[in-house]
């Protein structure tokens, strides 16, 4: 039985210590920096000073280095477990990778320095290109864009140029219903009107409705392979066929590359362009808001189009061409962002391709589905599966192991914060009554998925024997309790106020 919790005079609970807001902590005439008085200067703005604090708080150095640090402690992370979010890969970052990151010649680069002073770090982005090409079996690569989602809106973009230059302006794009939800938002910010595909009762693209809905307006067809129900779509080379057919292009959402690297190569699926998430496959840090990296491979139709800048190999050494005036077989879209792209990300996914070599990028696919597939036929005995037979990378179970017993998914979830686990992906894919979508990664140990297994199973077992309560209380030992999340959706607090100008606002 879980034991309540003990209250205690100070907040805090052994080590884990409350932690007030910093705008709470604040005290006026209070600093960590010792600043100089400002220069006497000419005011230039016109009467539109400020009139009052711009409210920051006071706080000395300890404090604010307390305040974080214990911010960080209440934080989930794959350094602390197993994070099996699906659909996200959270996997092991090497420390090796960000040694390399942070070599002086390496991470005090400048975007601005003159090309001949970073030919070693043009020579880099070079490398990784070739490799990521080579993986893919793609000719061209776009390293420029910054995330998943740039590098989806990348590809679009190159394939609408390409549309555009043989004067065939199209106005929609098709996209499965088990696609992540970036893809729809990317093809409408594009311009396009998206249709929606659904799947067959395998968790598959229905090729019947892809066929009946392609003609000569469909631009392009999104797919996510494998998708997002955690299956490889074994009906590919058909659905690529028959897009090219009807004169469009196909792109794939390369977030699960990282189910097939070294197996696959997508080049070889009929795949016009696909994004690359390198935190996903080649396990760059993710989360936080970035720094993401999302290169773009492309094929030989679309290779003309890609956007400025690329790198090439000349006599002299490796140029950033940014203009191509004078080069009359390239014709880019423009550009997706002021510089190349992320530098530090290139750094840490070409150390971990280096290390790996070609045998040991097939065994982190090889192991990701292996453990993938552990859960399933563990976890099996007492949750429902979303779709019969073996998974890729991640498992998908549905919400019928609940019936009955009052405990939602959420609930569910939440019971597994008090374990000590982050939750799985919760409620998607849509197509899913109360999905759970789990992912272990391939750097995650036989015991510590045996340790979730338990974890999971006891928690099934206990739904179903009726405790409805503990469920609906969890999580217990968290920080702050359960929230009411729809009032936050609806009425938002995005600004602090101080107590007394709050009690003066309501009088």
């Amino acid at each position: 039985m879980v034991k309540s919790r003990t209250e205690t005079f100070s907040g805090n609970k052994g080590l884990h210590l409350e932690e007030l807001l910093i705008f709470e902590q604040g005290a006026a005439g209070r600093s960590g920096v010792d600043l100089p008085d400002l220069p006497k200067v000419k005011n230039r703005l016109g009467g539109i000073e400020r009139q009052s604090p711009i409210g920051l708080p006071g706080l000395s150095e300890p404090q604010v280095v307390r305040h974080y640090t214990r911010l960080s402690q209440k934080n989930y992370s794959i350094d602390a477990g197993l994070y099996p979010l699906g659909s996200c890969t959270m996997k092991h970052n090497p420390r090796l990778n960000e040694k390399m990151a942070r070599l002086p010649g390496l991470a005090d680069l400048h975007p601005l320095q003159p090309q001949s002073t970073v030919q070693g770090a043009l020579r880099l982005i070079h490398t990784l290109a070739h490799w990521l090409k080579t993986l893919t079996g793609m000719p061209a690569v776009a390293m420029s864009p910054a995330a998943g989602a740039h590098g989806e809106l990348c590809g679009l973009m190159t394939a609408r140029a390409a549309l555009e230059d043989r004067g065939d302006a199209r106005k929609k794009v098709l996209v499965p219903d088990s696609a992540h939800g970036t893809n729809p938002a990317t093809a409408a910010i594009c311009g396009y009107v998206v249709e929606a595909i659904p799947l067959n009762n395998r968790g598959r693209v229905d090729l019947s409705a892809l066929k009946a809905a392609l003609n000569d307006d469909v631009a392009a067809f999104m797919l996510t392979n494998p998708n997002t129900c955690g299956l490889f779509e074994d009906e590919i080379l058909e659905q690529s066929q028959a897009v090219h057919d009807a004169g469009g292009f196909f792109y794939c959402d390369g977030a699960n590359f990282n189910a097939i690297v070294g197996r696959v190569r997508p080049g070889d699926l009929g795949i016009d362009c696909m994004h690359l998430n390198l935190h996903k496959t080649f396990s760059t840090p993710h989360g936080g808001g970035g720094p993401g990296s999302g290169p773009v491979v492309l094929s030989e139709a679309l290779a003309p189009y890609a956007p400025l800048p690329w790198v090439v190999h000349r006599e002299n050494g490796f140029e950033l061409i940014e203009h191509v005036a004078n080069d009359v077989d390239a014709k880019p879209y423009g550009r997706m962002k002021a510089f190349h792209g992320q530098m530090g990300m290139f750094i840490r996914a070409l150390s971990y391709m280096m290390s790996h070599g070609a045998d040991g990028l097939k065994q982190v696919s090889s192991d990701a589905v292996l453990n993938a597939n552990y859960l399933l036929a563990q976890l099996s005995e007492e949750l429902t599966l979303a779709y019969e037979g073996p998974c890729m990378h991640e498992v998908l179970f549905d919400d019928r192991f609940l019936e009955g017993t009052g405990v939602s998914t959420l609930d569910f979830a939440k019971a597994m914060i008090d374990e000590g686990f982050h939750p799985m992906t919760m409620y998607f894919p849509l197509v899913v009554h109360g999905a759970l979508l789990m992912e272990p990664t391939e750097t995650e140990s036989r015991e510590s998925l045996d340790q979730f297994v338990e974890t999971i199973l006891n928690l099934a077992r206990r739904a179903k024997s009726g405790d409805k309560k503990f469920f609906q209380k969890a999580p217990l030992y968290t920080p702050r309790r359960r929230l009411d999340e729809t009032a936050a959706a609806r009425q938002p607090t995005l600004r602090w106020r101080p107590v007394l100008e709050t009690e003066e606002a309501a009088e």
